[in-house]
């Protein structure tokens, strides 16, 4: 849940929940696998998820806080102050890997903290990967040899730097590599070489999720087999369009989250534990 605190709004949220109500809007089937509290926090981003038609068979209600970030609004740029995981870091059930074999995508992420689980997804069907601002070629070259698409954040890096992460990805074993740069536009990268992706000019409101919703349309483009001019450019007019309203795509509520939990975003990764790997035996579900 993101938590506008100074206007005690919170809005559902978050990478992979981004990214399945994206790609919904854009036409695909889309499921959320993961975990949520029976909190107003919980019971918000479930309600969305039936509200958008997003599938929750594989959305998990269990004891504790439902994960949060706290955000603040400069000039219509979204920041990130603290948050707390909550929930959320959970590994797959055989239920959600049986869901997986049959889709053409899974997407997930860095935030997702499941990394010792993309071999096996990538096992049973396509791998789409944020790794948001991570550019270390180490940690890219044990994850983009599984990767259908990886996807990064790139508004702090010049035109030249942006290229030379795609290839670096590419060379590492991505099939698509796709960076956005804000106002700068996007650039992907692929088979045929780099196409890039002039952003639609705006005066924003609130640019959380605009990052999100290109990845998605980028994925969703190239499961369809579409031209990736066609594709490019509808996901700089949905990009534009996200940062026209406040929250990631919308369903905004008064602010019912326990703050007093909140860790900076440096702690979260320093303190952190991933989610057990596929070695680990899985809980049976029904």
């Amino acid at each position: 849940m993101d938590c506008y605190h100074d206007q005690q709004r919170m809005f559902p949220g978050g990478n992979c929940v981004n990214h399945a109500v994206f790609a919904r809007r854009f036409g695909a089937r889309t499921a959320y696998a993961g975990a949520v509290s029976d909190d107003a926090a919980g019971r918000a981003i479930r309600d969305a998820f039936i509200a958008e038609g997003v599938e929750t068979s594989l959305l998990r209600i269990v004891p504790g806080q439902t994960a949060y970030c706290v955000i603040t609004n400069e000039d219509g740029e979204r920041v990130f102050t603290g948050a707390n995981l909550g929930v959320s870091v959970i590994a797959p059930s055989p239920d959600d890997l049986a869901w997986m074999n049959d889709a053409d995508a899974v997407h997930t992420g860095r935030s997702s903290h499941v990394d010792s689980w993309l071999e096996h997804f990538a096992s049973l069907t396509r791998v789409s990967y944020d790794f948001a601002t991570i550019n270390e070629e180490d940690r890219i070259a044990s994850i983009a040899p599984h990767c259908f698409l990886a996807g990064f954040s790139g508004s702090h890096l010049e035109r030249d730097e942006a290229i030379a992460l795609t290839q670096m990805t590419l060379r590492h074993g991505a099939s698509w590599a796709v960076i956005t740069r804000g106002e700068n536009g996007a650039l992907l990268a692929g088979p045929d070489g780099v196409i890039e992706a002039p952003a639609v000019p705006v005066q924003p409101i609130d640019t959380l999720g605009a990052g999100d919703t290109f990845i998605a349309r980028t994925l969703v483009g190239l499961l369809r087999g579409e031209a990736p001019v066609t594709f490019l450019r509808e996901a700089a007019e949905a990009a534009a369009a996200t940062c026209l309203a406040q929250g990631a795509f919308g369903h905004g509520a008064p602010m019912e989250v326990d703050l007093t939990t909140l860790q900076t975003i440096d702690e979260i990764y320093a303190t952190t534990r991933p989610a057990p790997g596929p070695d680990t035996e899985l809980p049976a579900t029904t």
